[in-house]
């Protein structure tokens, strides 16, 4: 039997989703029998790879760069999971959304800036005029909410992939927690 190539990847948010996939401890060891983790910022791989059965998406899409990612993932995978409340509704990094990026930028790098004031010009992805969710930019397949998810929910949700079965998330996982 042929495992399950699983990949997780984060985009604009703060990696909480992965610290929940962590803490499924000892479960990781249970799912590594049946799972490939082909692709994660967990593992020093640096390519995307093709024909990918599952991956997670932590994160908004709030730079061109997480679009461009996000895309080439898209094409990539089969089955692509919005894990957490910003993959879902893009939560937290869409706040900057009322303000747009030049006044975020001005904010942080030249007002709270006490040394060398300037926003970095260098290796900085473009942010995007508003960051999105997942959906709103490639089809999702799976919605995952939580901030982060549990563990346990995470578990529930590859096990039920790994059935082939959609995962039923009512009464399981709710947006915020």
């Amino acid at each position: 039997m042929s495992r399950m190539r699983l990949a997780t990847i984060w985009l604009d948010g703060c990696s909480g989703c992965h610290m929940s996939f962590l803490d499924m401890d000892e479960r990781l060891i249970e799912l590594a029998g049946q799972l490939e983790l082909v692709y994660s910022p967990l593992v020093d791989l640096k390519e995307f790879p093709e024909q990918v059965d599952v991956t997670l998406v932590e994160g908004a899409v709030g730079t061109s760069e997480d679009e461009e990612k996000l895309r080439h993932i898209r094409a990539r995978t089969r089955i692509l999971v919005a894990l957490g409340d910003c993959a879902v509704t893009a939560n937290v990094p869409a706040m900057r959304n009322p303000f747009g990026p030049q006044a975020c930028l001005a904010r942080a790098y030249q007002e709270n800036a006490t040394r060398n004031p300037g926003a970095p010009q260098d290796e900085v992805p473009r942010l995007q005029t508003r960051v999105r969710p997942l959906h709103e930019v490639v089809p999702v397949d799976v919605f995952v909410p939580g901030c982060p998810p549990s563990a346990d929910v995470i578990f529930y949700v590859l096990q039920e992939l790994l059935a082939g079965r959609v995962p039923d998330l009512a009464g399981r996982s709710r947006f915020g927690a």
